[in-house]
């Protein structure tokens, strides 16, 4: 398994008691398939999302990312982990708006350390795997909201994580556009070969997910092959 979340727990201080944001929660998601995390605001979604990109410690249980449990890792490590093995893509793309299409891409992976001319040549190919090779040179503001999301998807996988995380990246769009979004983190999920968690409470476009589990209370309810 690439991501897998055991008998996570966590609750959140409430005046004198405290509130359970996860109960329990099991998830198990393999390479190269997208489970698709649904249910109401409030449900527990994002912060089962939160767990998984290591950016909270839960109450109890374990986060265990390509083969390595994350439990007592320090701060510095969690960090390195997120760069290498985990991309997120947030609802709002949150784009630089002084640089390119390409150029968001490639900060991400020079950051890294990759050399600028591999940084350039991954760019490309991911912007061309998302539909975008001939809008390369275009700034945030010459973009139309699907494009500028396409961006976003293509900016998570520059460093070829293990695991996506990708945070309602429909909310913003029509019908038409969300779907086409959906329907290219599927295809990319199997291309790039990620363990995908998609979360989001539209289950419109979820027709080709491979495991659809249900977030109710901070429970997760009835996994199941889609």
């Amino acid at each position: 398994m690439s991501l897998n979340l055991t008998d996570i727990t966590l609750t959140y201080p409430d005046g004198d008691s405290r509130l359970t944001a996860l109960d329990n929660v099991t998830l198990d998601v393999p390479k190269g398939s997208l489970a698709a995390a649904i249910g109401p605001s409030g449900s527990g979604k994002s912060s089962l999302l939160a767990v998984a990109a290591t950016l909270i410690t839960p109450d109890t249980g374990t986060v265990t990312i390509d083969g390595l449990p994350t439990t007592g890792m320090s701060r510095g490590e969690l960090t390195d982990l997120r760069r290498h093995k985990i991309g997120m893509v947030f609802q709002q793309p949150n784009l630089l708006p002084s640089l390119t299409a390409a150029e968001q891409l490639q900060v991400m992976a020079q950051l890294n350390g990759r050399s600028p001319a591999k940084a350039r040549t991954r760019a490309l190919d991911l912007l061309d795997a998302v539909g975008l090779a001939d809008l390369a040179g275009r700034r945030p503001h010459q973009l139309s909201g699907g494009q500028r999301q396409r961006v976003n998807i293509a900016r998570a996988l520059m460093n070829k994580p293990t695991v996506l995380l990708v945070d309602e990246p429909t909310s913003a769009l029509d019908h038409e556009r969300g779907a086409a979004i959906i329907d290219l983190i599927t295809r990319l999920t199997h291309q790039q070969a990620t363990a995908t968690v998609l979360v989001t409470h539209d289950r419109t476009h979820l027709t080709a997910v491979d495991r659809i589990a249900e977030v109710h209370d901070g429970r997760l309810l009835h996994p199941a092959q889609s």
